[in-house]
């Protein structure tokens, strides 16, 4: 007979696994992007936002401060997904999941939820440091969950296809080193879109980063530079289709059953 609902049990099965997992390396998972994200706002608040006092009537700290810590979001919720995919798949305990009663609906809903988890984390202590720095400001507490949450999964999603695809712990950075970090670094979390040169503007335009930045920006401070509703639409897109494509992949046994 066909089971009808949710496994909470078994949901919750996964998510304290998970937070059990992360827990054990507490300074890769918070202290390590918590430093990083202090230097950054040391460095381009302090340091360069001395010579830039405002960018977009805006100090040029608060400016900033959104697309640090969507950078950081990013990062947290990509290496959470990809890492415990991929050692689940590396010590074998996979199995174990996958002969529970369990949809892959619940599966990848149990380690999504502990991605959203370690990047709200995350958020917060970055959001504890702006404020000692004068630099924190919430416009829409629903605008700034969205992007924190949407975001969170998106990469998460991600995470966990690069985890079922890669073979070595080498491939796993494949995506942070190709894709992520450069992107993120052109998505105008030091800039406006108006800074660069009109031959230029087409990299800000057609990164997917850029609409997150400035989602979150616009949630935090108000400074809006994209088409309204458009950062929306491609989060909640790239959630329906990267969703499907991790169900598929679960689903075939991708990575799973080898």
């Amino acid at each position: 007979m066909k089971r009808l609902g949710i496994n909470w049990i078994g949901l919750w099965t996964i998510v304290r696994r998970e937070l059990s997992r992360m827990m054990r390396v507490p300074i890769q998972a918070f202290i390590a992007p918590w430093i990083s994200a202090l230097l950054f706002i040391f460095i381009f608040g302090y340091v360069i936002g001395g010579r830039m006092p405002t960018i977009g009537n805006h100090k040029y700290l608060v400016f900033v401060l959104p697309g640090i810590l969507m950078m950081n979001i990013v990062n947290a919720s990509f290496l959470q997904a990809s890492n415990a995919i991929y050692f689940s798949r590396f010590q074998r305990y996979v199995e174990e999941t996958l002969v529970a009663p369990l949809s892959y609906v619940e599966m990848i809903l149990g380690s999504l939820t502990v991605v959203v988890m370690r990047s709200t984390v995350t958020a917060i202590g970055i959001l504890v440091m702006g404020v000692a720095f004068g630099a924190t400001s919430i416009q829409s507490i629903g605008g700034f969950l969205f992007w924190v949450i949407g975001v969170s999964a998106i990469f998460g999603l991600f995470g966990i296809i690069i985890g079922l695809w890669a073979k070595t712990f080498e491939q796993l950075n494949v995506l942070i080193v190709f894709f992520i970090a450069p992107l993120s670094v052109v998505g105008g979390v030091f800039n406006t879109v108006n800074m660069l040169p009109p031959w230029l503007r087409w990299l800000a335009l057609g990164n997917p980063f850029f609409y997150f930045i400035n989602g979150l920006r616009y949630a935090m401070m108000g400074f809006n530079e994209a088409p309204e509703g458009l950062g929306a639409a491609l989060t909640l897109g790239l959630l329906s289709l990267l969703g499907l494509i991790v169900w598929r992949l679960y689903s075939t046994g991708y990575g799973l059953r080898e």
